[in-house]
């Protein structure tokens, strides 16, 4: 029996789902080097105001079992080190941006560094207090699959948290941010990270994922329980959080 072909978006194309994988894994293979440059130049800053603020609902002390998917630059794990003793484990599906991350191997003294598939996590059930995910979830082909390995990997009484590009309520503000987006990203892709393609796809990668009440539903579905998220900058990221009770 020939199997049936399910479909996905990447960015606003339509692809079979079992290319989603290799393309996302091409857009970070070439834009790795220059990956946090260009978050700076994105968000004039912001990201680092809003990773900070998401490091620090984490609840983090001395001695939690943290994984950081999605996190091979390493800028999240360095945020929580600086605030607490934790072991952190980071996850990435993508080698070149663990290798980026290397930079900051220092800084986070100890952490694990794994290459590996949110859908599919290779780690224990019940290993982690807490997991992340930072402005990845949105680039996860099977995202339900990726959200019931995170409760998975929970230990009980842990959190999982998401910080992620979302919606303004506002129409008229969404707007002119979409404006901004599809005309500066994609250029300012070209001129520092000689990749404009690879910046199309994720401003239009933010605009196909979900909105903050349809993204939450996703994580009870997921059988995650007193979820919340709160908006920042007026709902430009949000950020989410579900515990595993």
């Amino acid at each position: 029996m020939v199997p049936v072909m399910t479909k996905t978006h990447f960015g606003f194309e339509t692809i079979d789902s079992e290319q989603k994988t290799g393309r996302v894994r091409a857009v970070f293979d070439s834009v790795a080097s220059r990956y946090d440059v260009m978050n700076d130049v994105m968000s004039a800053g912001m990201h680092r105001l809003w990773k900070d603020r998401f490091v620090g609902s984490l609840k983090l002390r001395d001695g939690l079992q943290i994984l950081d998917l999605a996190g091979g630059t390493g800028d999240i794990a360095q945020r929580m080190r600086q605030r607490a003793e934790v072991d952190v484990t980071l996850c990435d599906i993508n080698l070149e941006m663990l290798k980026a991350g290397r930079g900051r191997a220092q800084q986070i003294a100890g952490a694990q560094w794994v290459c590996g598939n949110g859908e599919t996590l290779p780690f224990p059930t019940a290993s982690f207090d807490r997991v992340t995910i930072a402005f990845g979830i949105r680039n996860v082909t099977d995202i339900p699959a990726c959200l019931a390995e995170c409760k998975r990997v929970l230990k009980p009484g842990g959190l999982f948290a998401c910080l992620e590009f979302s919606h303004l309520p506002n129409a008229s503000l969404q707007q002119l941010y979409d404006m901004y987006s599809f005309a500066f990203i994609p250029r300012m892709g070209q001129l520092i990270a000689n990749d404009r393609e690879s910046y199309q796809y994720l401003v239009e990668s933010i605009r196909r994922f979900p909105d903050q009440e349809h993204f939450a539903d996703m994580l009870r579905d997921a059988g995650l329980e007193r979820v919340t998220y709160r908006n920042l900058s007026g709902g430009i990221v949000a950020m989410h959080q579900g515990w595993r009770l």
